[in-house]
């Protein structure tokens, strides 16, 4: 694996009441891998931004509900000077320790986006379920068809090069982000790779898959998103 200290990687984290779990989740994070780690809270009822704070990370506030916009608001806190932004979620479902995976395809110069696909690695058993694999079956399967790249998943759990972000110009904010990102990152040629990681089942309730309705609303955007940006094209 290549060496990824060179890289100057910031680690943005979206949290939504995730008091419980957030400082187990930045325990587990490679020590000196990141020149800055930031938890975008994201109009938290609990004690999720002390919690994060206490862990060591940096937490700005996004009141405004939704993925995307916790996303978009930590990425404006960004120190100017950093290379490549990893994504992950806070529920302990993605294993920090994998991070140098998602790096390191970046690191040797072969990659601008690398997604940590759960298809290709280990789910532990019950950590995705039969509507999230239904889901990202169909999402990526469109986007082959009117794009032409085949993706394996829409993994959470990502790195992306800071320019390569922000040329794509995200605008999602909510259930579209994930998507939005590989779709625009086949739109602007970004060299696209997915490394297998691991997916163990999450640390309380999922605000989307333990959701029925919310499930559905995401679906729905996702493949919204998905033809909006073809129709845009």
């Amino acid at each position: 694996m290549a060496e990824t200290s060179s890289l100057r990687a910031a680690l943005i984290i979206p949290a939504l009441n995730e008091e419980a779990v957030i400082g187990r989740t930045l325990a587990r994070v490679p020590p000196g891998l990141y020149e800055a780690i930031l938890v975008a809270d994201n109009g938290s009822t609990d004690g999720t931004a002390e919690a994060a704070r206490a862990a060591g990370a940096t937490v700005v506030h996004e009141p405004e509900r939704g993925y995307g916009a916790a996303c978009l608001k930590a990425m404006a806190h960004l120190p100017p000077e950093i290379d490549v932004v990893v994504f992950m979620d806070a529920d302990s479902s993605d294993n920090p320790a994998e991070a140098p995976r998602l790096l390191a395809p970046i690191a040797e110069g072969r990659a601008d986006l690398v997604i940590g696909s759960r298809t290709l690695g280990e789910a532990e058993p019950g950590a995705l379920l039969p509507h999230q694999r239904f889901g990202n079956a169909l999402a990526t399967f469109l986007i082959r068809i009117l794009y032409g790249h085949r993706y394996t998943d829409l993994g959470p759990f990502r790195a992306i090069r800071a320019e390569a972000l922000a040329r794509i110009g995200m605008r999602d904010r909510n259930y579209g982000w994930t998507i939005e990102m590989q779709v625009k990152a086949v739109q602007h040629g970004l060299r696209v790779e997915e490394v297998p990681v691991s997916y163990a089942k999450r640390i309380g309730v999922s605000k989307v898959s333990g959701n029925a309705k919310a499930s559905v609303r995401a679906g729905v955007k996702i493949l919204w998103t998905v033809f909006r940006l073809a129709w845009l094209r």
